[in-house]
């Protein structure tokens, strides 16, 4: 999952160049993929309350198995996130910030069901293209479980932390 985040890196780097005019916007919506255990896919909502403060709002989910039940997990989370300009290059800041993550997860198992919540401190790149109304993000979420769902905690490999949560959003930006 580093590679993705590497990715996205080079990718906003990459087409810094040709896009430099009108680098700034208010909200964006669109999707975001995470390798995080609570969800793989989740649609993305993005706006600005100041200057360098924003909101971000995700719903998604994730399916998986383990022997022979299958079992889906659905996620709400929401993310603070402060903003810095990256100067030498418009429409590219980097962030850090907060969050917390409801979800629940449905399975035939008794092991592999139930509510869970976590928080987890946010930090990443984001890059407004200026010609074209899109913007990708990248980001690292390490997860701390409050509640936990899942009883045999060998699934996810950690007790009550997942340091794996990196993501990448593509967002259509509004005014």
């Amino acid at each position: 999952m580093k590679r993705l985040f590497f990715t996205g890196f080079f990718i906003c780097s990459l087409f810094t160049a040709g896009f430099a005019q009108d680098s700034e916007y208010k909200s964006a919506i669109g999707g975001r993929l995470s390798s995080g255990y609570y969800d793989l896919i989740s649609g993305s909502y993005k706006t600005f309350i100041s200057d360098q403060g924003a909101l971000e709002f995700n719903l998604g989910f994730r399916g998986d198995s383990y022997e022979s039940y299958d079992w889906v997990t659905a996620t709400f989370s929401a993310a603070y996130q402060h903003h810095f300009d990256i100067k030498p290059v418009p429409g590219l800041k980097w962030f850090i910030g907060g969050g917390l993550a409801i979800y629940n997860s449905f399975s035939g198992d008794p092991n592999y069901r139930g509510f869970g919540m976590g928080i987890f401190p946010t930090g990443g790149i984001d890059y407004k293209f200026g010609n074209i109304p899109l913007n990708l993000t990248a980001d690292c979420r390490p997860t701390i479980s409050l509640v936990d769902p899942y009883k045999d905690s060998n699934y996810h490999g950690h007790e009550s932390f997942d340091g794996s949560n990196f993501g990448i959003s593509v967002r259509y930006t509004l005014r």
